[in-house]
């Protein structure tokens, strides 16, 4: 199996599909390489009634975002500003992707960024809550 082009915070240009979304560009917020699908932000509305499952819950039209297959998409340069297709280029031993048309590299530092202070977070979360629990510790010992 391939890779996918499209990572998740990639603008991306809908090639295909119903009238109001092709042609639209926008950005990729979940990825599904197993399927080869992707999720856009403001493509492909779904409609689900949800019917009140108790007396007080109210019945409702919810709308979110369904997949679309990932072939559909083209990634938008952040350079160029074209929607091009995407190359891989092997730099200091990884695989970037690369536009076809002007060269840039699409892969950024900043997701790298992201994910490293996704992991600074929960470490974060996981030492308060150890200073929560020994304040509590030590006011039942007051007691």
């Amino acid at each position: 199996m391939a890779k996918m082009n499209v990572k998740t915070g990639d603008n991306v240009l809908i090639i295909s599909g119903s009238r109001e979304d092709k042609g639209k560009i926008s950005v990729v917020s979940a990825t599904s390489p197993k399927t080869n699908k992707v999720c856009v932000e403001g493509v492909n509305i779904q409609t689900k009634h949800q019917k009140a499952r108790r007396a007080n819950e109210k019945s409702e039209i919810i709308k979110k975002e369904g997949f679309i297959d990932a072939s559909n998409v083209m990634v938008v340069c952040p350079t160029c500003n074209k929607a091009t297709r995407v190359a891989r280029k092997i730099e200091d031993g990884k695989s970037v992707r690369v536009c076809k048309k002007c060269g840039a590299v699409l892969d950024t530092e900043k997701k790298v960024a992201k994910k490293a202070t996704k992991g600074t977070a929960s470490a974060k979360k996981a030492k308060e809550s150890k200073k929560s629990s020994a304040k509590k510790a030590d006011e039942k010992s007051e007691k």
